[in-house]
């Protein structure tokens, strides 16, 4: 019943967002539109951040979420797929879900990409049936504007977030209960 609700509230805020964005959301983008996407996402992050690039260098993997929905009125949710690059080539597609109540209004779009720097967080995302991030070992959420102090010698996490391209107005951006599930794309 739980996950029913959770469901159906998710759904619901993601047409929610669509309607006040004014796109529509990439649940039923193909396997090459989610590469050429994220792709696209992640040297755009590059050349915003030489943190990301030199994180993305010592990655083990990079799951990389380019266009993500979320809004709420008093019940929110958000929604967005990705693809999962290793040794630069994709390995695997995603979706992450969330779903939130509370004191809450408004729309946005943004996109993040998870650097996993080690192979056991990697195999974490791959043994999981449904990766709750607010549950993960040790991930470093990091603002782009902020990110110039991180570097390959002081990064020590399993694994960093950078959030990008926020669009919209909602207050409020973490990975708490946020959850990423594998897809068959």
């Amino acid at each position: 019943m739980k996950r029913v609700y959770f469901t159906i509230i998710t759904y619901a805020a993601v047409f929610f967002a669509v309607g006040l964005i004014g796109q529509s959301p990439a649940m039923a983008a193909s396997a090459a539109e989610i590469d050429h996407n994220a792709q696209i996402a992640l040297e755009k992050l590059y050349a915003k951040s030489h943190s990301a690039k030199a994180l993305g260098e010592k990655a083990t993997a990079i799951l990389v979420f380019p266009g993500i929905y979320k809004a709420g009125f008093i019940v929110g949710g958000q929604y967005g797929e990705g693809a999962l690059f290793r040794d630069g080539k994709v390995v695997g597609h995603y979706n992450t879900v969330s779903a939130s109540y509370g004191l809450q209004i408004g729309a946005q779009k943004y996109g993040y990409a998870l650097f996993f720097m080690t192979e056991s967080m990697l195999a974490y995302l791959d043994k999981s049936d449904g990766w709750e991030l607010g549950l993960a070992p040790n991930i470093v959420i990091v603002d782009v504007g902020a990110a110039g102090g991180i570097s390959t010698t002081s990064a020590q996490s399993d694994a960093y977030a950078f959030f990008f391209n926020q669009k919209g107005l909602m207050a409020g951006l973490g990975l708490q209960g946020t959850k990423i599930t594998k897809l068959d794309k």
